[in-house]
């Protein structure tokens, strides 16, 4: 079996109008984030982590922000395609681990949540899924609280038996 290693990361800065959904868990909050789809940092930093693990190029390659079929989408729907295109190809996935870098809203009490949404998504176990929330201690756009970023490592392995 061929273990391998892919690395993820997203950033959106927030805006008024727009709910905010972090790892497909709705956050009750001022601001949501920008961006083409739900604009969920957490889930495409999982989901680029997932892509480069198999070598499969990132989420805009799959789901470009130029296709209107993406404006708003779930970004749950579109791990779950994720996940499908992995085991078509014959990868399972081991393990993903994410640390969400926020000044704002406190997380601590939305991670299990997040959790059990993302394994349900990947057809894994919630101990297969790892969150850590952390602030960037006031500095920078994140530590200013103009938006969230997120960064992701994901596990996967060959199915294949040779």
């Amino acid at each position: 079996m061929k273990a391998r290693v892919g690395i993820g990361y997203d950033v959106h800065p927030f805006a008024t109008g727009r709910r905010l959904v972090l790892g497909g868990v709705t956050i009750a909050a001022d601001k949501g984030l920008a961006g083409h789809s739900d604009a969920d940092v957490v889930l495409h930093a999982v989901m680029d982590a997932l892509l480069g693990a198999a070598g499969l190029a990132d989420i805009g390659t799959h789901f470009p922000n130029t296709d209107p079929r993406y404006k708003d989408a779930d970004s749950l729907a579109l791990v779950r395609a994720v996940a499908k295109l992995l085991h078509e190809r014959n990868f399972a996935i081991g393990n993903v681990d994410v640390t969400v870098i926020a000044q704002v809203p406190k997380l601590a009490p939305h991670i299990p949540a997040m959790r059990e949404r993302i394994a349900s998504a990947l057809a894994i176990g919630a101990d297969d899924v790892g969150i850590k929330a952390t602030t960037n201690e006031g500095m920078g756009f994140v530590g200013r609280g103009e938006g969230i970023a997120a960064m992701s490592v994901a596990l996967i392995h060959d199915t294949q038996v040779i």
